[in-house]
């Protein structure tokens, strides 16, 4: 070949290899740091951030396409530290709507149970809570690496991983007794949180407020945390109480962390129930005590003044123990023993039916014909309608639909959401599953579509609650680096391209407790992994999500 041909033939492909798939221009670069936004183009190449340079630079560049994001907001990608999309990314369609319209991109599971390890004990004791099996296609005795490649094979718009649940690892050893592991049991659990590490788990979480995760001692989940803490995990925590007893709930948290050697993440830090209120500050004060002391304590939270989870959440823990929920309250006799404990003040178990109210208990989930009644209906004007107390008409809707019965409950204060998103150690996670509204069949906590729009609108941009810059931070970075994925949530070179666009002047949430099934605005484009799965405010269907692993599982590789 002619050498002048030779010269033109490497040109070309010098060229094809500096070729962009993607260029984003003239954008306002809010880049994960918590520094200052600036004016920026970035180029995408192999679903990496290639080139982050002024603004201008790269409008010449050789792309594939081209977006002009100029008057718009360029972020990493959110980073969801407590999603519950298990069913989604299992069986569901993947594309977890709800959430990528937000500009999430990547969502962590595991709040106290996961679909792995399981055996027998797992699958029998998830159908006798009530809760039924998340992702009812992917059965059987598996491990945790299974779990996470069949969801890997499903496909997902969004990034996804989990922690591995501290009830599941009981309830694998344990099923739903009572009592604490003897020492072999407790070798046991110690194995299989080992070998979660291993598959990729980010750590160990429980939810302590519900059967059988309530029945496990500090001890015990000390435990669990000696056996991650060589695979750098984090403990990260529903707490005992997040009420009554939430200072105490917090130094149990700290003791775990620090006698098991992990850091301490805790779930949607709250002060619920109004007598409780003023607690927030305290336990702002302990946390930061902690911290002062090289304690690795922090917390993430979702801004709204009401929770969601089961109505069984109303009745003592003891009352789902070996299996036997159902059967307790068919029990006249057992019935009343549990109206009295509901009632008493001193309980030692977060009594959600007392903090809320009857009037503060929203119904959100049924599927009987008969009860579909009662649906977006206070606990307080079902009971009326029925012409029965409010504890036996909660009792009776978990016994007709044989399972807990999805329930906002309405707790905490507007003061304390704005006092908690100042804090430099919180997080944001929605608590929430990525829906499809056009699908979805019962009600839902808005917080499924509006999580992070609402913080952008309404308390930065409205109410100038926290900076742009500290909001996007506690949104992406902020996460990334608790969970030590080291290749996301930054705009960086060299960093995959999860990246949210949108417009900071009209970006907010438009989902509520009465019609919560409406998307969010704003958001113009999302990117994960380099792949546009949001166009023009729309998604466009593609499913270019990846599995994250924990660090454990680069160090078992080694």
């Amino acid at each position: 070949m002619h050498r002048f041909s030779l010269a033109i033939l490497f040109l070309a492909i010098a060229a094809a290899q500096n070729r962009y798939d993607l260029v984003l221009l003239n954008g306002r670069v809010v880049d994960g740091t918590g520094n200052a936004w600036f004016y920026g183009d970035i180029g995408i190449r192999n679903g990496r951030i290639a080139k982050v340079s002024p603004a201008g630079l790269l409008r010449h560049a050789p792309a594939a396409e081209r977006i002009d994001a100029k008057g718009l907001v360029v972020t990493p990608g959110f980073i969801d530290i407590q999603s519950q999309s298990r069913s989604a990314f299992l069986s569901g369609d993947g594309k977890v709507i709800g959430k990528i319209t937000q500009g999430v991109t990547t969502e962590i599971m595991g709040e106290g149970w996961t679909n792995a390890p399981s055996n027998e004990k797992t699958a029998t004791a998830e159908r006798d809570v009530g809760r039924g099996a998340q992702g009812s296609k992917f059965e059987g005795p598996h491990g945790f690496d299974a779990w996470l490649k069949a969801m890997e094979s499903h496909g997902a718009s969004a990034n996804f991983g989990s922690f591995v649940g501290a009830a599941t690892i009981r309830q694998y050893v344990k099923g739903m007794a009572q009592g604490p592991p003897t020492p072999a049991e407790t070798e046991e659990m110690q194995t299989l949180v080992r070998q979660a590490m291993e598959d990729g788990a980010f750590g160990v979480a429980s939810a302590l407020i519900y059967p059988p995760g309530s029945y496990a001692t500090t001890q015990e989940l000390t435990d669990m945390a000696k056996a991650m803490s060589p695979y750098g995990g984090v403990y990260i925590t529903h707490m005992r109480s997040e009420a009554d007893q939430l200072l105490e709930a917090i130094d149990e948290a700290i003791e775990i962390g620090k006698t098991g050697g992990v850091p301490v993440e805790i779930y949607h830090l709250k002060a619920g129930g109004r007598r409780n209120w003023d607690k927030a500050r305290e336990a702002i004060a302990k946390i930061d005590a902690a911290r002062a002391h090289g304690q690795d304590i922090g917390a993430d939270m979702y801004p709204y003044v009401a929770g969601a989870t089961g109505l069984t959440a109303c009745l003592p823990p003891w009352t789902a123990a070996d299996g036997k929920l159902f059967d307790n309250l068919a029990d006249f006799k057992v019935r009343a023993r549990i109206k009295a404990e509901i009632m008493s003040g001193g309980n030692d178990w977060e009594n959600m039916g007392q903090l809320a109210g009857p009037e503060g208990v929203l119904i959100v989930g049924l599927e009987k014909p008969e009860n579909k009644q009662f649906m977006g209906k206070r606990l307080s004007e079902i009971a009326a309608l029925q012409n029965k107390d409010w504890m036996d008409a909660a009792m009776d809707l978990i016994l007709s639909e044989h399972r807990r019965v999805e329930t906002v409950y309405f707790m905490m204060s507007e003061d304390n959401v704005k006092l908690q998103l100042r804090q430099p150690w919180m997080k944001i996670g929605t608590d929430a599953a990525g829906l499809d509204p056009e699908a979805a069949k019962d009600l839902a906590h808005p917080r499924a579509y509006g999580t992070y729009p609402k913080i952008l609108g309404e308390y930065v941009r409205e109410q100038k609650v926290l900076t742009l810059e500290e909001a996007v931070r506690k949104m992406s970075s902020a996460v990334a680096r608790r969970l030590s994925i080291q290749d996301r949530g930054l705009i960086q070179e060299g960093m995959y391209a999860d990246i949210a666009v949108f417009d900071a002047r009209s970006i907010i949430d438009h989902a509520t407790f009465e019609q919560p099934h409406q998307l969010s605005a704003g958001v113009k484009y999302v990117l994960v992994n380099g792949v546009l799965v949001v166009r023009d405010g729309r998604h466009t269907g593609a499913m270019p999500g990846k599995l994250v692993r924990g660090p454990g599982y680069a160090a078992s590789l080694r």
